[in-house]
């Protein structure tokens, strides 16, 4: 299909297959002049495209704008999008989005939610069971969660996220749940539409995200009650579909499909965009001494020094490139620009890898959902040789007890001691996660010995390290002691987390993590934030939430929702304020 190259001018047949192969490098910058017949898509984004955003624009209008493009050409099947010049910018007549969200999982679903107006208050006969917290949230009752002091509130409280906002918001969600009480929320929503602040979030697939690739059949870590977001609780939910919700714990579809419904119900759909993959999020740069009146004075602005006594740049708006794929399997490449861009997109994107010999032989696999397929489908069934699984977290033991509970053999390899604290299995209560513990018993009494019978249902390795994957399906191991073994084995998996695959920033934005240089992780490395506002220390007017900062567990997320939105609330007002457009009235942000 011919695409027309988004990062020069050049234009040709591009295959697009996956999103990581859209990261166009051509071998050279030819300047190529549009065709008669094709229109500059300033004009394709719609009617309003003309102009950027301002306070007086209705939300219909800015949507209809972006939508135009993403709706209508979709729905005409327009297999390509024409040129949109490198030399384009934001002051160009062009439209400019206030924030656009990339990741349409719990994270983003949140922050839209929030974004489109949608305000915590206390509840009028709700008393907080911290009663230093209750005496702060009763001085300002009158005031929604978002237009109070998040860092007075969140002082002195404690919990299972380092982001003080992260605690904050789950202790008013869930008060004292790490103490096993199940206390009604204290907070009560209200929908104040004149807070809504435009923005369009940006997924791979349904609203959702990653939960909708999970392995269907295994139980959720949390309770489903912590899965849930703001406004519908996953019990009321569950009641209306008529699904019988056996256990605190439920299976990632029901979660899947509780996203999914959420993002209707609330009237959010019109802000998501589906099967949309992003290539490119980078700064624009214009110079100084350029019409200003042109530039939309209400964007910040950052001065960037030249050197050879060069006039200086001016650091502006975010430059947002992908593509869209269309219903008949076409890819329709778009490019817009926002003002602030909310980085949402997890950490399910890249698998862990051993990096060694072998590993990219077809029978080695890196997901549970590809292992379940091949399960369900019957191809392990009546092998000889045992499923190898690498690893030692609760996703190798999901796929320890897939193979176990359908008959098939297992070697278990990981570089852990089996007494190791660190071992999440002593984290988790028994009682509550019986089949965890049954893996974490098996990897302790039927570890490997000289004598034993590796054709039983299931022997572990220890403190054992992969050196490389054979082409006869033979796995070269290596003991703590030096001691080297080779096993036969039908289809190997290893499952040893995964990272966040941030490709479209520059150098994969390894410039706004803790450590310089160095790749985004979720425990190891998460991006720099500032812990209120959870805008990126490195990089004005770029926020990120979610396992990208740190909080891996959907109870805390929704604290970078609350942080991202009083944020640009504040922002909002003073722009008004500068402006004149500011109504003064209403319970605005102190």
């Amino acid at each position: 299909m011919p695409v027309w190259c988004c990062r020069c001018s050049l234009a040709g047949p591009v295959s697009l297959p996956s999103c990581e192969e859209v990261v166009f490098k051509p071998p050279c910058c030819l300047p190529v002049q549009l065709q008669s017949t094709e229109r500059c898509c300033r004009s394709e984004l719609g009617v309003q495209a003309g102009r950027n955003y301002n306070s007086s624009e209705t939300e219909g209008q800015l949507l209809n704008s972006f939508g135009q493009y993403f709706g209508d050409s979709l729905g005409k099947k327009i297999k390509r999008m024409p040129l949109l010049e490198e030399t384009v910018l934001p002051g160009d007549s062009v439209l400019t989005l206030p924030v656009v969200i990339i990741g349409n999982g719990p994270s983003g679903i949140c922050l839209s939610y929030l974004l489109s107006g949608y305000r915590p208050y206390l509840s009028p006969e709700a008393v907080h069971p911290n009663p230093i917290l209750h005496t702060k949230l009763e001085e300002a009752r009158h005031l929604s969660i978002v237009d109070q002091d998040l860092e007075y509130l969140s002082e002195g409280l404690e919990g299972r996220s380092s982001n003080p906002v992260a605690v904050l918001f789950d202790t008013l969600l869930h008060p004292d749940a790490d103490f096993g009480y199940d206390y009604p929320s204290v907070l009560h929503w209200k929908l104040e539409q004149h807070n809504y602040i435009p923005h369009i979030v940006l997924g791979k697939g349904p609203p959702g995200g990653a939960w909708h690739a999970m392995e269907g059949s295994m139980l959720t870590i949390s309770f489903g009650d912590w899965m849930e977001l703001p406004g519908l609780t996953f019990k009321d939910w569950a009641a209306s579909k008529r699904r019988n919700i056996k256990s605190d714990r439920v299976m990632p579809e029901e979660i899947a499909c509780y996203y999914k419904h959420y993002v209707k119900v609330m009237g959010l759909q019109k802000n998501f965009r589906d099967n949309v993959y992003i290539t490119s999020v980078s700064r624009l740069y214009r110079g100084d001494d350029e019409d200003r009146s042109q530039l939309n004075e209400n964007i910040p602005t950052q001065h960037l020094e030249m050197e050879d006594g060069q006039k200086p740049l001016i650091k502006r708006n975010w430059e947002v490139r992908g593509y869209q794929r269309a219903t008949d399997g076409s890819h329709v490449p778009f490019c817009l620009f926002a003002e602030n861009v909310a980085l949402a997109t997890g950490t399910f994107d890249s698998p862990g890898r051993l990096h060694v010999e072998g590993e990219d032989f077809p029978f080695v696999l890196h997901s549970m959902s590809d292992f379940g397929a091949a399960v369900s489908k019957g191809k392990l069934r009546g092998k000889a040789d045992p499923v190898l699984i690498v690893g030692a977290g609760l996703t190798a033991a999901d796929a320890v007890l897939c193979a176990y509970n359908n008959n098939i053999p297992v070697i278990h390899v990981f570089r852990r001691r089996v007494t190791d604290s660190s071992l999440i299995f002593k984290q988790l209560p028994k009682k509550l996660y019986p089949e965890y513990h049954k893996v974490y018993h098996m990897m302790c009494t039927q570890s490997h010995t000289g004598d034993s019978n590796l054709h039983s249902a299931y022997t572990s390795f220890p403190e054992h390290n992969v050196l490389s994957f054979k082409p006869e399906m033979k796995c070269v191991l290596q003991s703590a002691s030096g001691l080297k073994k080779i096993l036969k084995f039908s289809v190997a998996l290893v499952l040893i987390g995964s990272h966040p695959n941030l490709f479209f920033l520059k150098d994969q934005g390894h410039s706004i993590g803790h450590h310089l240089n160095q790749p985004i992780t979720c425990k190891g490395n998460p991006i720099e934030i500032d812990p209120y506002t959870y805008e990126c220390t490195k990089e004005a007017n770029l926020f990120a939430l979610g396992p990208l900062v740190g909080d891996n567990f959907v109870r805390f997320l929704k604290g970078g929702a609350l942080g991202i939105v009083r944020c640009l609330a504040i922002r909002q007002k003073k722009k008004h304020e500068l402006t004149g457009s500011g109504d003064g009235g209403g319970d605005g942000v102190p």
